[in-house]
């Protein structure tokens, strides 16, 4: 397979539908993928791994990508030059079926940023800010594999909107993303617990009345 990067020539989205188009039917392994993105740049590998996150119903290939996501924020966050990606993340496959699912999910639902996007409050995006971002976007990454329905689509949005800036330089997007990843985490821990309360409570009445 060749190895060239398609970066300088397409957009990520575009990036994308064509790697979905030209992958066999067993699809790629997150290794080849990360191969045919820029990998000198974090925000391409997470901006990618978060797009399936962010599709509504979009099941397996979230909890696939969410471990390797942290695994990229977290070396962000360490101050790394460079991407790596343990074997055993590596060599984790997406089928052509599910690359063509995030291609066409990820343009019905972030093609947007495409045309929004422009470099803008770039003292976001430096290499010291990347490392505080790297952090945040460990911790929402963090937060998909719990298990609970519907928790990766908030967080994979986070997670893409500030990839996404970080790339092309835009700190507002980068904002956008860390505020929604953080309104995420406050509902998660400190509206969650108080909604399986109410839960509780109501199951518990619910039977009492119906052993009354």
């Amino acid at each position: 397979m060749p190895n060239a990067s398609f970066a300088a020539e397409r957009t990520l989205l575009q990036t994308l539908e064509a790697m979905a188009a030209s992958a066999p039917e067993e699809g790629l392994t997150l290794r080849d993928i990360m191969d045919q993105l820029d990998e000198s740049a974090f925000g391409a590998g997470l901006f990618f791994l978060a797009l399936p996150c962010c599709i509504p119903f979009l099941y397996g290939v979230p909890q696939v990508v969410s471990l390797p996501m942290m695994a990229l924020a977290g070396q962000m966050a360490a101050g790394r030059s460079q991407p790596w990606m343990p074997e055993k993340f590596g060599e984790r496959k997406i089928d052509r079926k599910g690359l063509t699912q995030m291609a066409k999910g990820g343009r019905k639902w972030l093609g947007w940023i495409e045309t929004f996007t422009k470099p803008r409050l770039k003292g976001i995006t430096g290499k010291r800010s990347e490392r505080i971002i790297g952090g945040f976007l460990c911790l929402f990454s963090a937060s998909i594999m719990v298990p609970l329905p519907m928790t990766n689509t908030v967080p994979g949005f986070g997670v893409a909107l500030a990839s996404f800036g970080l790339i092309n330089k835009d700190g507002v997007l980068v904002i956008l993303g860390l505020l929604l990843g953080f309104a995420w985490i406050f509902g998660l821990v400190v509206l969650g617990p108080v909604a399986l309360l109410a839960l509780i409570g109501a199951a518990k009445d619910a039977i009492m009345g119906f052993t009354a």
